[in-house]
């Protein structure tokens, strides 16, 4: 049976500086485990059996301390996955190749050294190593990474991957117990299937962008590549619960996600009521929407009865709230312009702020429109310490990452709150893998592996 050491817990990652913020047990467990960290491990979460190797004690701060993930996705939903894993602990390899500047997503947009911003969201806390797949020395490194890992990712339109020699079939019959993830546009079967996909074009095909209508009737892509981070975190959630499940499973599983599948899921609700409706989905509450004002925009919903009420009373309209036109919910959806007629122009006459102090005290959801950067300079937002500020590779100032929710962050600085620069990790990488000086300077020189450039 093979054994592994663990990587250490957060705490110990950071340098093992004790947080005065964290619960005196939470540091005693972060220390128990940094001790344990020395007791051989076995290759999966739960340990198969008394007769095996100890098992590692698990803390909340690294749940996946111990896990080896070889990431070979590129662009941000397989990345930003792989991204997570690596936030709960696990030790996770990014493999890129030895052309241009690596993956690709990093030349996506403004250029920051060998970093975009899509590459410092999508790689956070990961190492990186170069290989040429194209050589079999290459391919080579690729097969000693792979021994003992517990996850490999890869997000190669279909056949692509199958043509390197890595497919599942090839893979899990030299590591059996391996969860294998393939993150593609369409999937890995069906007409579509070899099409290259991004995230605008799945939101065309599911039809995200014909339900993003403006006000212009025109449709809109949304801005925040909504299909790619989704994919991100539907693939998380299945890796985990695989994780879970492999506990008693003699072997490993084939685990496919799609841009597609995530796009759909994402627009389950807007979907069913559309195809129950016979069009596009009526709004659940009127009014509701965005709102101009005299100096901004503002957001509001209102859902019920006595928020209706209330807001007929915040904006000095009470004989609105009358009116027996708009006495029911129903009755508000069934003539949404009538009211609109007459809520908007009392909006636009007044100031945001005013608003927002009398929707504020009668407890309607509201809120005005925020850019990024005001929103990151909210009071809340400080409080909360949502955002935080970390110094990256080739950036000449910090940048902002909000916290993942239900993780710790990581110190900046540390490995855990740093992107790597393409290769930035080759040579140590190979070394803990068992390469001598030697033979990694004659893969360096036979084109098989590169360092950081």
């Amino acid at each position: 049976m093979s054994v592994r050491f663990a990587r250490a817990p957060v705490a110990a990652r950071d340098g093992g500086v004790p947080n005065p913020a964290q619960p005196v047990r939470s540091r005693l467990a972060g220390m128990l485990s940094a001790w344990l960290c020395a007791l051989p491990a076995t290759d999966d979460i739960g340990g198969p059996s008394m007769l095996g190797p100890r098992r590692i004690l698990l803390s909340y701060d690294a749940p996946f301390a111990g896990l080896k993930v070889v990431d070979l996705s590129q662009g941000i939903a397989g990345p930003y996955c792989g991204m997570m894993l690596a936030q709960h602990g696990a030790n996770v390899i990014k493999v890129e190749t030895t052309e241009g500047a690596g993956d690709w997503s990093r030349g996506l947009g403004v250029r920051y050294g060998n970093h975009s911003v899509f590459s410092i969201v999508g790689n956070m806390g990961k190492r990186s190593v170069a290989l040429n797949l194209k050589t079999e020395a290459g391919r080579d490194v690729l097969w000693r990474l792979l021994d003992e890992a517990d996850v490999f990712m890869e997000g190669f339109r279909p056949g692509v991957i199958k043509r390197l020699g890595f497919d599942y079939e090839a893979v899990s019959a030299r590591v059996p117990r391996l969860l294998y993830v393939s993150i593609s546009g369409f999937g890995q079967s069906g007409p579509l299937a070899e099409r290259p996909a991004t995230d605008p074009v799945l939101q065309a095909y599911t039809g995200m962008m014909v339900e993003n209508r403006g006000e212009d009737g025109i449709p809109h892509r949304v801005p925040v590549i909504v299909v790619d981070m989704s994919t991100a975190l539907y693939a998380f959630q299945a890796v985990s619960a695989a994780l879970y499940a492999r506990r008693d499973q003699p072997r490993g599983r084939f685990i496919e996600i799609s841009l597609m599948q995530a796009a759909a899921a994402l627009q389950s609700i807007r979907m069913m009521a559309c195809h129950l409706e016979g069009g596009t989905m009526k709004p659940g509450a009127v009014p509701g929407g965005v709102f101009k004002t005299a100096d901004g925009w503002i957001s509001m919903a209102v859902i019920n009865d006595r928020d209706w009420l209330a807001m007929c009373e915040a904006m000095e309209l009470p004989q609105l709230g009358r009116d027996e036109r708009f006495a029911t919910p129903a009755a508000r959806v069934a003539d949404p312009e009538a009211l609109y007629a007459i809520v908007r122009p009392a909006l636009a006459a007044r100031p945001t702020q005013h608003w927002a102090e009398r929707f504020g005290a009668a407890r309607l959801m509201y809120e005005r429109l925020n850019s990024y950067a005001e929103f990151m300079a909210q009071p809340h937002v400080e409080a909360t310490r949502l955002i935080h500020w970390l110094n990256q590779p080739g950036m000449t100032q910090p940048v902002p990452m909000p916290i993942l929710p239900g993780a710790v962050m990581p110190a900046d600085g540390t490995p855990g709150a740093t992107a790597p620069v393409c290769g930035q990790h080759t040579e140590a990488v190979l070394r803990e893998h068992g390469y001598s000086p030697d033979e990694i300077s004659g893969l360096m020189a036979g084109g098989a592996i590169a360092s950081a450039r």
